[in-house]
C-alpha cells in the first residue's frame, strides 16, 4: 500500500555500499579452444580486475589470484588486456598485462608454475606498456601494440606493432622484442593476421585526430621470418573513421567505417598482384544505424566473422543490439531477449556469439547465442536483484528540442518506490547526468547508481547531448568547437524542458558528471542559473592547461577539434574554462577527484578551489589515494554516492539521517 511522503525523503535499501559492490562490468569475452574467457570487476578486492574462465560443463572460476590484475594502461584507457590459446599438452596457455608494473606475463593455469613475465621494465616516463595480444604459439610470440615512453614528459611516447618471445628472453632484455612496424603513426591497434597467415591488417591515427575523427587501414606482407613488408595504406582517411578491421577467409577485409555518415560494415578486397585495391562495398544497406563506436579503447570489437560466412554484429540507433547478418543479402535477424546495451566486445566460436550485455532491468551479463538454433542464454556474471525489482528505475526514452530546434536525445528516470508516491502538487527534484567522453553516450541498462537516487524520490535524466556517439557522425560534429556550449546548452534544454512540463521541480534541478561530464558540470554551474547545486567529478576545468601538458598523450590535442586549434583560437580555452568563471559560480558543489588521474589531474581541482576562496560558497572537495579517473574501489564509491547525496539533501531541504551528513565549506 502506498503511502505519501515528500520526494527525496523515501526510504530505500539501495545504499551506497550495495550500489559499489555491484560497480563496474564484465569486459573482452574471448574463447580458448571450448571455453569462454573475460574480465570482471572486483570492487572489494582494491578494484582489482579478474580474469575468469567458464569450462566446457558450465563451471567458472577465477584463472588469477588475487593481487594479479589483468589491466593494461596503454592511451590510459587502456584495452584488451589478456589472449589465450589452447595446446596439445599443459592445458591452455594465456598471456595478460599486469596493471600495477605493466608487463606482460605468461601463465598455464593448469601448471603448478606462476605467471612469469615476458617483458623487461623501464624507468622511464610510464615505462614500456602492452595491449590487444594475439598469441602466435607456432613462432613462438606475442604480438601487439607497445607503447614505449621516451622521456618524463606524459607526451614522450611512442608506439609500434611488436613481437615478444614467449619464451621469457625479452624479460630483463628490451633488444629481444622485435619491432615490427616503425614508429612514423602516434597510434596503432593490434595487427590482425590473415587466414593463410601471409598478410596482416591494423589501424592507424595521428595527433591532432582522434580515432572518431579519422583513421587509416594499413596492411603489410608477412615475410616467413615474421617480419612485415609493404607496408601500405587501404582505406580510410582525416574524415573517415575507422574503428574495426578483421580478415575473412576468403582474404578480402571487412570493416567498419563511417565514411556514410554512420559506422557500418564495409567489405575490401585487397590485389596483391597489382597491387590495387578492389573498392569496398557496403554490407549494412544503409540502415541509417551505428554499426560501430569511438575507439576509446584498443581492440574493441563491434562484429565478428562466423565459419558460415554470417557476420554477429552490434547496431542500433541509441540503443544497440546483438544480430546476425547475412552479407550476401543484406538481411539481419537480431537476438531474442530483453537486452538494450551491448559491450563493445564479442567472440565466436562455431556458431555460438558470446557478449556483454545489460537492460533496463537485468545488469551486464555473458550472453550466448547459438546462431544455429537462435537460442540466447546467459553464461556468466547472471543478473541477480540486489533488491526487489520493484524499487528499479524505469526509463523512459525521450527526445527534447534544443536551440534552433535541435533534437536532443535523453533517458529520463522518474522516481519510483513501490510504497512511496510524492504529495499531491508537489515536483521532485531531478538531477542531470552528463556522461564522459564527451565522444560518448548513456547505455540504456540497470544502473543501481541511479536506483540509489529514484527509489528516494530524486529523479534521474541522462542526456545524449550534441557530441554524443550513437546517433551518426552529424549529430557526433555538433560538438566540434563547441563544446562547453552545445552540451551545456542542451543539458540545459532537458532540464528546463522537464520543468516546464510539469515534470520536475524548477527550484530543485541539480547536474553532475565525471570527466568530460565534470567539464560539462562545471560549466553549467558557472554559466548558467539553471541549477541549484552539481556534483563535479574528476573534471576538467581549465582548458589552457589541459592543452598545455596537464593532460596524457592519447588526449592531448583531443581539444583541437572540441575546442578549436589553441594557436589560433586561445582566448576561446580561456572563456570557457570554469576557473576563469568562479565570480559567476553561486551554487554548492562537491568535487570529487582521485589523487593517481593522469587524465583530469587534481591539479585542475587545486586550480579551481583556489579561484573560489573566500567567495563563500558552500563546497566540499573529497580527494581518494589511489584512485585514477574514474572510481574503482567500493569504499570510494560509496563516499562518493553519499556525498552526493547529502549535497542534494541539504541544497533541497530534504531531511536524509541515514547517510553522514557531507560538511560543506564556504
Amino acid at each position: 500500500m502506498e503511502s505519501t511522503a515528500a520526494y527525496g525523503t523515501w526510504p530505500s535499501p539501495i545504499d551506497a555500499a550495495l550500489t559499489a559492490s555491484h560497480d563496474g562490468r564484465p569486459e573482452f569475452v574471448g574463447t580458448v579452444g571450448d571455453e569462454v574467457w573475460w574480465t570482471e570487476p572486483r570492487p572489494a578486492e582494491g578494484g582489482r580486475r579478474a580474469l575468469v574462465r567458464r569450462r566446457a560443463d558450465g563451471t567458472t572460476r577465477s584463472v588469477l589470484p588475487e593481487p594479479w590484475n589483468p589491466r593494461s594502461r596503454v592511451i590510459e584507457y587502456g584495452g584488451v588486456p589478456w589472449a589465450g590459446a589452447p595446446r596439445e599438452e599443459g592445458g591452455p596457455l594465456v598471456v595478460f598485462v599486469h596493471f600495477p608494473d605493466q608487463r606482460l606475463y605468461a601463465y598455464a593455469p593448469d601448471g603448478p608454475d606462476e605467471p612469469w613475465p615476458l617483458t623487461p621494465v623501464s624507468d622511464l616516463g610510464g615505462g614500456l606498456r602492452w595491449v590487444d595480444p594475439q598469441l602466435h604459439l607456432a613462432r613462438g610470440e606475442v604480438w601487439c601494440v607497445l607503447e614505449e615512453f621516451t622521456g618524463e614528459s606524459p607526451t614522450d611516447v611512442r608506439r609500434v606493432i611488436a613481437a615478444v618471445p614467449l619464451d621469457g628472453s625479452a624479460a630483463d632484455d628490451r633488444g629481444a622484442v622485435r619491432e615490427l612496424t616503425d614508429d612514423r603513426n602516434r597510434f596503432v591497434t593490434g595487427p590482425r593476421l590473415s587466414h593463410d597467415g601471409r598478410r596482416v591488417a591494423w589501424i592507424a591515427w595521428d595527433h591532432p585526430r582522434m580515432p572518431w575523427d579519422g583513421t587509416v587501414v594499413k596492411m603489410a606482407e608477412v615475410t616467413e621470418e615474421g617480419d612485415f613488408t609493404g607496408v601500405r595504406p587501404l582505406v580510410g582517411d582525416v574524415d573517415e573513421s575507422v574503428v574495426q578491421v578483421e580478415w575473412d577467409r576468403d582474404g578480402s577485409l571487412v570493416f567498419v567505417s563511417d565514411v556514410g555518415g554512420w559506422w557500418e560494415l564495409q567489405r575490401l578486397r585487397p590485389d596483391a598482384v597489382a597491387g590495387a585495391v578492389v573498392p569496398s562495398s557496403r554490407l549494412c544497406g544503409g540502415r541509417s544505424e551505428e554499426f560501430g563506436g569511438p575507439l576509446w579503447k584498443i581492440g574493441l570489437r563491434w562484429f565478428q566473422l562466423l565459419d558460415n560466412g554470417l557476420i554477429a554484429v552490434i547496431h542500433g540507433r541509441g540503443t544497440t543490439a546483438l544480430g546476425v547478418l547475412d552479407p550476401e543479402t543484406g538481411e539481419l535477424v537480431d537476438a531474442v531477449g530483453p537486452w538494450t546495451a551491448w559491450a563493445e566486445t564479442l567472440a565466436v566460436q562455431d556458431t555460438r556469439v558470446i557478449g556483454v550485455a545489460a537492460s533496463p532491468h537485468t545488469s551486464y551479463e555473458v550472453v550466448e547465442l547459438d546462431t544455429a538454433t537462435g537460442h540466447t542464454r546467459t553464461i556468466g556474471v547472471p543478473h541477480q536483484d540486489a533488491v526487489d525489482p520493484a524499487y528499479h528505475p524505469e526509463p523512459l526514452i525521450r527526445t527534447f528540442a534544443g536551440p534552433a530546434g535541435r533534437e536532443i536525445h535523453a533517458h529520463v528516470y522518474p522516481p519510483r518506490h513501490p510504497e512511496r508516491t510524492g504529495p499531491d502538487g508537489e515536483l521532485p527534484p531531478y538531477v542531470i547526468w552528463a556522461h564522459g567522453g564527451p565522444t560518448g553516450r548513456s547505455p540504456l541498462v540497470l544502473d543501481l547508481e541511479i536506483a540509489y537516487f529514484t527509489s528516494r524520490g530524486i529523479g534521474v535524466a541522462e542526456v545524449d547531448y550534441g557530441g554524443s556517439t550513437g546517433y551518426g557522425r552529424a549529430y557526433r560534429e555538433r560538438l566540434r568547437e563547441q563544446w562547453g556550449v552545445v552540451d551545456v546548452e542542451d543539458c540545459a534544454a532537458v532540464a528546463l524542458g522537464l520543468a516546464e512540463e510539469g515534470t520536475a521541480d524548477r527550484d530543485r534541478l541539480a547536474i553532475r558528471g565525471g570527466s568530460a561530464g565534470g567539464w560539462t558540470t562545471a560549466a553549467s554551474l558557472t554559466l548558467t542559473d539553471v541549477y541549484a547545486c552539481g556534483a563535479i567529478s574528476y573534471p576538467i576545468l581549465d582548458l589552457e592547461g589541459w592543452a598545455t601538458g596537464e593532460t596524457h598523450d592519447f588526449e592531448s590535442q583531443y581539444l583541437e577539434s572540441l575546442v578549436g586549434p589553441y594557436a589560433e583560437v586561445p582566448e576561446r580555452y580561456r572563456e570557457r574554462s570554469p576557473v576563469h568563471h568562479t565570480d559567476r559560480l553561486t551554487a554548492p558543489f562537491v568535487l570529487l577527484q582521485g589523487l593517481d588521474d593522469p587524465i583530469c589531474p587534481p591539479v585542475q581541482c587545486e586550480r579551481f578551489l583556489a579561484a573560489i576562496e573566500g567567495r563563500g560558497i558552500p563546497h566540499a572537495y573529497l580527494a581518494f589515494e589511489g584512485e585514477g579517473h574514474g572510481f574503482r574501489r567500493a569504499d570510494t564509491v560509496r563516499r562518493a554516492l553519499e556525498a552526493e547525496l547529502s549535497l542534494y539533501a541539504q541544497t533541497f531541504g530534504i531531511d536524509r539521517p541515514d547517510v553522514p551528513r557531507l560538511e560543506l565549506k564556504r
